[in-house]
């Protein structure tokens, strides 16, 4: 059998290189490229090693670990035992995920016979499990795996980001209350242009059971500004009086229209802190503004605001009494 060392040393400094800027994006760690080098051809350098028979003596887990530990502070550095114990933790993490995710997609392309020709039986009755991975495919397959694991991540991290900015949102008019997840937009600027409210944008469809037959789908599909004539009927639409009409600028920059209603009451609660007015407009989407459905209204953040200043108010309050 002719093994050829400089490419098994290629292909896993490429390896190791992968997963310490793997384990960097992780970390949020700023590296240099020179350090990633190095440590990855500790890496590569150690597993050359196993073609020196010479050196089987190095093969140990206490061996390997430690050749870890110094990859790392090539890489990284060492900034404090803490964050280098996390550093750690991320980079097997990683480097777990894609040893399964290479042995899980080989697993699954083999058929039948290749899985039973893997089998072995010891002269003691024991049972063992023998698996060749062809060099070509675990570069191919890990760099598949790495990809889908960094997505995974990304998209774990987009989830955590939106969660943190929810709140839970009422709204009253009349005997109706309307209750939903909310998502606090700081780019949200959207004020009625006469009375300077804050417009909280939600979906028309958490208000079906009050809206007219039909308006609902139409909603989405004609202008607003046409609409509101026809909800002016009292006998389609009681709440008339409380209908307005907000200006704003859709993503073409093009001026246009929302349908917004005057509340009795709106109450946002957002990690225990509760904040109540009235002094907001309830502007109707016609469409989905979450589609995996985590929220179903856009929070203002002037109405946030307000629960700070509702808190600085009660502790002036109590301090002064």
């Amino acid at each position: 059998m002719v093994v050829y060392i400089d490419l098994i040393f290629l292909m896993n400094l490429l390896i190791d290189a992968s997963l310490l800027l793997v384990t960097a994006w992780i970390r949020k760690q700023r590296v240099r490229a020179w350090r990633i080098l190095v440590s990855a051809a500790v890496g590569a350098a150690y597993v050359v090693m196993m073609f020196l028979p010479e050196l089987s003596f190095l093969f140990t887990f206490l061996v390997k670990f430690l050749f870890s530990v110094v990859m790392l502070w090539i890489a990284f550095g060492y900034a404090s035992l803490q964050n280098y114990l996390r550093n750690m933790g991320a980079f097997y993490m990683v480097n777990f995920a894609a040893a399964g995710g290479i042995l899980g997609i080989h697993y699954l392309l083999q058929n039948s016979g290749e899985v039973w020709n893997g089998i072995w039986y010891s002269a003691s009755g024991g049972l063992g499990f023998s698996l060749e991975v062809g060099s070509i495919f675990t570069v191919v397959v890990f760099f598949i795996v790495i990809v889908w694991f960094k997505m995974v991540v990304a998209s774990r991290r987009a989830t955590e980001r939106v969660e943190s900015c929810l709140a839970e949102v009422r709204v009253r008019i009349d005997e109706t209350t309307v209750q939903c997840t909310g998502l606090v937009d700081t780019g949200n600027q959207l004020k009625d242009p006469l009375t300077r409210w804050p417009v909280m944008v939600m979906e028309a469809s958490l208000w079906d059971h009050v809206l007219p037959d039909s308006f609902l789908g139409r909603l989405a599909a004609e202008q607003a500004d046409n609409l509101i004539m026809e909800w002016s009927d009292e006998e389609l639409f009681p709440w008339r009086d409380r209908l307005r009409l907000v200006p704003y600028r859709g993503i073409n920059k093009g001026s246009q229209f929302m349908i917004a209603l005057k509340p009795d009451e709106v109450s946002i609660v957002q990690e225990g802190r509760i904040m109540t007015t009235n002094r907001v407009l309830i502007g109707l989407d016609g469409g989905r503004l979450s589609a995996e459905a985590a929220y179903r209204a856009i929070i203002h953040p002037v109405l946030i605001e307000g629960i700070a200043e509702a808190e600085e108010d009660y502790l002036l309050s109590t301090s002064g009494s």
